[in-house]
């Protein structure tokens, strides 16, 4: 799957079935659902997990949790866009 076809995706009712559970946290929190995206970081005990979550916290707007994550993450908090952000987290989760 292409970013592309990812980003198309967020039309449909459902995340894509081939993607992985972060790419559906990712997915979620696209579509507006926060607290089934964070639900599924929360449950992920990777790096990139500690990302998707720190990401989530941050766009909460709770900047010490989130920061809390990017360290967990091995990251400092980024100074982009949301959007950025996601795209970010969207194509490195896609290698």
């Amino acid at each position: 799957m292409t970013f592309t076809e990812f980003k198309a995706s967020l039309l449909d009712n459902q995340p894509p079935g081939e993607t992985g559970n972060l790419l559906q946290a990712m997915w979620h929190d696209a579509k507006g659902d926060w607290n089934n995206a964070h639900q599924i970081a929360q449950d992920a005990d990777t790096a990139e997990g500690a990302w998707v979550h720190a990401y989530l916290h941050r766009k909460e707007g709770d900047p010490s949790n989130a920061l809390y994550w990017y360290h967990r993450a091995k990251r400092t908090m980024p100074k982009i866009s949301l959007e950025e952000e996601w795209e970010s987290i969207v194509k490195k989760l896609m290698i």
